[in-house]
């Protein structure tokens, strides 16, 4: 059976996506093997698109597997090992797909409130917040310029993608930032805080969106969510 692969690699992938163009192929060569479960969502969380099927080979007598992909028009997760806190959102903003930042549109209030909270060391600086225990993924990776355009079936395939990475990766707590993907998926009824339902074998908490559509929620409740979500990860 093909062993695990290290578990920086999610964030590895994220920079090559970060390095390349829309449309561009990346030929991946994975040595050791990997299940073929695990390399579908490693390709996901990045931010790309299998061309044709992976190819098992060797190299030095160790299995080596093969795979040509095409980066899109997305997100790629910034995940790794130690994170006391996953923060998963619906999905990108076109605006957060072209620079490359989860939130980055300037009214949205992540930031600000993830600042107050003292769970991110910089402004819109993915790495520096995953060096300090912060990793970020998504529902979907398809970018719209408002959530409610996710389908349930989005919905359905990433939040069982979700919790095969918290389970692999083991954060501290998984926080969901808006309440439409976790009632869609878990509980219809959820309230914003922690959920009796975990994910993955992690602590959930779920609050409201970020965006600045959602302008009855002020940052200072945002940010009081976000260090509830950091304290249930310790």
């Amino acid at each position: 059976m093909p062993a695990d692969p290290p578990e920086e690699l999610p964030f590895l992938f994220h920079r090559a996506h970060r390095s390349l163009d829309d449309g561009a192929h990346l030929e991946l060569s994975l040595v050791g093997g990997i299940a073929a479960d695990r390399l579908a969502d490693l390709v996901a969380g990045a931010g790309w698109v299998p061309l044709g099927a992976p190819t098992a080979g060797a190299a030095d007598d160790r299995p080596v597997t093969r795979l040509t992909v095409e980066r899109h028009h997305t997100l790629a997760d910034s995940v790794g090992p130690g994170m006391r806190l996953l923060v998963c959102g619906i999905n990108p903003s076109p605006y957060s797909a072209d620079v490359g930042v989860g939130y980055g549109r300037p009214g949205n209030r992540f930031w600000p409130a993830a600042l107050l909270a003292g769970i991110v060391p910089v402004d819109r600086d993915p790495a520096a917040a995953l060096a300090a225990g912060t990793g970020m993924t998504d529902f979907a990776k398809r970018p719209t310029p408002r959530a409610a355009e996710v389908t349930r079936a989005e919905y359905e395939a990433g939040f069982a993608r979700v919790g095969r990475l918290a389970a692999w990766l083991r954060p501290g707590a998984v926080c969901f930032v808006g309440l439409s993907g976790w009632r869609t998926v878990v509980d219809r009824s959820a309230v914003a805080g922690v959920q009796p339902d975990a994910i993955g074998g992690r602590p959930a908490y779920v609050m409201p969106s970020t965006s600045g559509l959602n302008a009855r929620t002020p940052p200072a409740v945002l940010a009081d969510h976000l260090a509830a979500a950091w304290e249930l990860g310790a």
